[in-house]
């Protein structure tokens, strides 16, 4: 066979990991909009902090007040889009580092939820081609199309899990930026997603590559890099998305300290975004920096029991820790960052049999069978359909041992 058999996932793999973070339609740092809206500066301010509610409906009165304006949809779009897909769970960054979330279903979307998303593409859609009917080299409706068509390819592939559409959506929203910098060179904004597919496509096996190039499509690391960074410091509309991604992109090429210094920028500017602030956390880890990514970790579960973190599931750091401790043999301490997450009220149902199970496997390798047990019956209690309840029922026929 000339390519994988699983090529496409591959590729949308990374595609879906930079449309999450990549395709906002504005940033929160700049201080003019499109539309012209003063509601847009509280409303982005909400999205960055990941208060999804609050964003969405100051993003519905910008949009009837620019009922015409695609920018007031995708807005719109966007944060709708997100506020469901961190419902269901899919909005970890950590899984987005191999394709395991490929094969792992999440919660299920809301089908009225579905619905109002495919409502929103289409208005947006209709008033884009309705603009470049009449224009089309109008740079503002191509950039508009594109960012539509990157936020479908997340649905689809997230949502839907159509690869193949997804894909097509994704390919459709590069060459929409790619058109938009060929007639306005110095619209940085459309840097962000032809520097994030270029790093992308550079990245892919060799087999892969081929396969995007029969469908016209390239890639170079390098060019990539050099582009979110010139979006990054064009203080443009995606001046903070181009930061979190080269956030993601440096770590995958172990620069850290690079990385680093995006992640000390960004927390404390967006103070309640959970998923920045755990980024920081796992950054610091990976570069080793133990003793301070248990700092960090430790800082965002008691900020979360002080409610800086009104609901979102902050007890992943506890489960970040525990990992982090039972990597450095303090199976004591793991055990204990793990059970913090049973003084949560209403945890994330996965990371809680997560936690439950590497809880249980601390007290096997403390030899504490009794406990071990129960952790393991919690697990299974919780989802008997899961990875982690399958391992539970494997530790309860014999108990773990430290590799």
């Amino acid at each position: 066979m000339l390519f994988p058999r699983r090529a496409p996932h591959y590729y949308c793999c990374f595609i879906c990991l930079l449309l999450l973070v990549a395709t906002h339609a504005a940033s929160a740092e700049k201080l003019s909009f499109r539309p012209a809206d003063p509601l847009n500066t509280a409303a982005f301010d909400h999205f960055y902090n990941m208060d999804y509610a609050h964003a969405i409906s100051e993003f519905e009165q910008v949009l009837q007040k620019h009922p015409d304006d695609p920018f007031a949809v995708n807005h719109l779009l966007t944060a709708v889009l997100f506020q469901e897909l961190y419902r269901m769970g899919a909005l970890n960054t950590g899984e987005y580092a191999n394709d395991s979330f490929v094969a792992t279903a999440h919660r299920p979307a809301d089908p009225k939820v579905q619905q109002r998303i495919k409502e929103l593409v289409e208005t947006a859609r209709g008033l884009e081609e309705k603009r470049l009917a009449a224009n089309a080299k109008d740079v503002d409706a191509l950039y508009a199309r594109g960012v539509t068509r990157g936020q479908l390819s997340t649905y689809t592939a997230l949502v839907e899990r159509s690869w193949y559409s997804a894909l097509k959506s994704a390919v459709g929203a590069r060459k929409d930026h790619e058109q938009v910098l060929e007639l306005s060179p110095d619209y940085t904004d459309a840097k962000l997603i032809v520097g994030a597919h270029n790093y992308v496509l550079g990245s892919l096996p060799w087999g892969v590559k081929i396969l995007v190039k029969v469908i016209g499509q390239g890639g170079s690391k390098e060019k990539g890099i050099r582009c979110l960074k010139e979006a990054a410091a064009g203080g443009g509309e995606t001046s903070t998305d181009a930061k979190i991604v080269l956030l993601l992109f440096l770590r995958r090429e172990h620069k850290y300290p690079e990385a680093l210094e995006i992640a000390h920028g960004l927390v404390p500017r967006y103070p309640q975004n959970l998923l920045i602030a755990l980024e920081q956390g796992n950054l610091l880890r990976a570069s080793e920096h133990n003793s301070e990514a248990v700092s960090a970790y430790q800082q965002i579960w008691h900020s979360g029991r002080d409610g800086l973190y009104p609901d979102l599931h902050y007890e992943l750091a506890a489960l970040s820790l525990g990992d982090l401790l039972r990597a450095q043999k303090d199976y004591p301490g793991a055990a204990s960052a793990y059970e913090q997450l049973n003084q949560i009220q209403k945890p994330d149902p996965e990371v809680l049999q997560k936690a439950n199970l590497g809880a249980g496997e601390m007290y096997d390798v403390l030899k504490k069978r009794e406990l071990a047990l129960q952790k393991y019956q919690a697990v299974v209690a919780t989802n008997v359909n899961t990875a982690p309840a399958e391992t539970a029922r494997k530790r309860m026929k014999e108990a773990y041992r430290q590799e």
